[in-house]
C-alpha cells in the first residue's frame, strides 16, 4: 500500500515512518508548515528523509499561523508552558484545529499522488490534551475521507492506543535514528527539557529503559 505520512521531523512520527516501511507499505512523507514556533522540524524532517533515502515534501499553510492566537505554537506573545502534558496549562499548545488543517491539505496530496492512505502519528497520550488526537475525531476524519473524493482514501492511525514509551520501545527495535529527530517546543539551539513535549518524550525513553540519543548527540540542522 502506497501510504502518505505526515512527518514532522519528531520521534512518534519517525516512528511512524519506520513502522510503516516495516510493514511492507511504501511510505510518502510530507511535513506542513503552519507557522509553528519550533519549525526547525521541518529542518531535521527533510534531513532524516534525505537518510532514508526518502523524497521530503513540504507544505506551506500561507499565512495561516498569524490568525491562530492564543497558542504558544503559533502566536509568539504566548509563552511555551513547562512541565507535564497533564497539566491544564498545556492547553495553551493546542493550535486551533491543526490536524484537521493539516490532515485536509496532506490528504489532498496524497490523493493527487495516488496515495492508498494517509497516516499520522497520534497516540493515547494525545488524548487528554488534544482533542484532535481523540477516538472521536480521527473516526469522523475517516469517514470524511472515505467520502471526499471518488476514490476512497484510509485515514490510518496505528498508535491511536499506543503509549509514547510503546512507540519509543518500537523505534528502537525498528533502529530508529533518534538523534537526528526534534521534538522540543521552544526551537531553540538545543531541547530545553522543560516542556511538555520534552516532558513526555523523556518519560518515554525511561518507560523503554534506555537514554534518549538525542541527549548524547545534537545535531544542528537549518531551518527551511
Amino acid at each position: 500500500m502506497k501510504i502518505m505520512v505526515i512527518f514532522s521531523g519528531g520521534m512518534d512520527s519517525a516512528t511512524l515512518l519506520y513502522h510503516l516501511r516495516d510493514k511492507g507499505h511504501e511510505v510518502v512523507p510530507i511535513g506542513v508548515d503552519y507557522g509553528q514556533r519550533h519549525r526547525k522540524e521541518l529542518g531535521y524532517a527533510r534531513q532524516f528523509c534525505e537518510q532514508m533515502g526518502l523524497h521530503y515534501r513540504l507544505l506551506h499553510l500561507g499565512q495561516v499561523g498569524s490568525f491562530l492566537k492564543g497558542s504558544s505554537q503559533s502566536d509568539a506573545a504566548v509563552p511555551v508552558p513547562h512541565g507535564h502534558y497533564a497539566a491544564e496549562n498545556m492547553k495553551l499548545t493546542v493550535v486551533p484545529n491543526r490536524n484537521m488543517l493539516m490532515l485536509a491539505a496532506a490528504g489532498a496530496v496524497a490523493l493527487a499522488e495516488g496515495c492508498d492512505a494517509l497516516a499520522y502519528g497520534a497516540h493515547a497520550g494525545d488524548h487528554t490534551i488534544y482533542p484532535d488526537c481523540r477516538p472521536t475525531f480521527i473516526q469522523i476524519m475517516r469517514e470524511a475521507f472515505l467520502n471526499c473524493d471518488w476514490k476512497p482514501l484510509q485515514l490510518l492511525v496505528p498508535f491511536q492506543d499506543w503509549t509514547k514509551g510503546m512507540i519509543a520501545r518500537e523505534g528502537i527495535r525498528l533502529g530508529v535514528p533518534y538523534e537526528l529527530t526534534w521534538t522540543c517546543y521552544e526551537g531553540g539551539e538545543v531541547p530545553c527539557g522543560l516542556c511538555g513535549s520534552c516532558t513526555e518524550r523523556a518519560e518515554a525513553f525511561r518507560e523503554a529503559g534506555q537514554a534518549d540519543p538525542a541527549l548524547r548527540t545534537v545535531v544542528a540542522y537549518p531551518v527551511i
